[in-house]
């Protein structure tokens, strides 16, 4: 997974809401780092993160603190009701050799039989939740639907990726093709149904 650098600083434990918006007024964003022996309270400039989240990749974000480099991932964000800016962070560390959780988003690939002759696609899971290291851990995962016609559709437990664990419930669809009013039976769909009706009519006739 790819990583990015954040500057950090550290600050003061007090929580006094008029030292916190002080702080915000300034444009640093207060935040809390989890994860390692000790919780750390660090700031981050609110400009340079607001890139790193108004952007639909996920990221290991390499936080600098103040000349330490903690590899970490974002566990909870909270925006203010009104102006909809960032106002707190959880940062939770990672490490090279324990396993992480995340959400990684789909990415669907391909041009399936059945949107061909008509289906509809039907996204149902943007996001995945995979368990790995960080060295495994993919920055999407690519769902193809080449293959796919009207009525299938692609599960959880038809996504293999190696090195990771899928969180998701195995039969949970991920990505489907559905019917719609100007669907039309594909080729090899007619050929199947003929072949079909052609085996009942010898059957009969034996």
């Amino acid at each position: 997974m790819k990583s990015v650098a954040l500057e950090a600083s550290v600050r003061d434990s007090v929580r006094k809401k008029s030292a916190l918006n002080s702080m915000r007024k300034e444009g640093s964003v207060p935040g809390i780092l989890y994860g390692g022996e000790n919780n750390i309270n660090i700031a981050v400039n609110e400009i340079a993160f607001g890139k790193l989240i108004n952007t639909p990749e996920v990221h290991i974000i390499e936080l600098n603190i103040e000349g330490k480099k903690v590899k970490a991932v974002i566990r909870d964000l909270q925006f203010h009701p009104v102006t909809d800016k960032p106002i707190h962070i959880d940062f939770y560390e990672v490490f090279e050799d324990k396993p992480m959780t995340m959400g990684i988003p789909v990415k669907v690939t391909g041009n399936s039989i059945g949107i061909k002759n008509g289906g509809k696609r039907s996204d149902k899971l943007r996001k995945l939740v995979l368990k790995a290291l960080p060295n495994d851990m993919p920055d999407v995962v690519e769902v193809d639907i080449t293959k796919l016609k009207i009525g299938q559709s692609v599960k959880v437990q038809d996504i293999s990726i190696e090195g990771v664990e899928l969180l998701d419930t195995p039969n949970a669809v991920i990505v489907a093709v559905k019917t719609s009013r100007v669907a039309v039976t594909t080729d090899d769909e007619e050929e199947e149904g003929e072949e079909g009706a052609e085996a009942t009519t010898e059957a009969a006739a034996e």
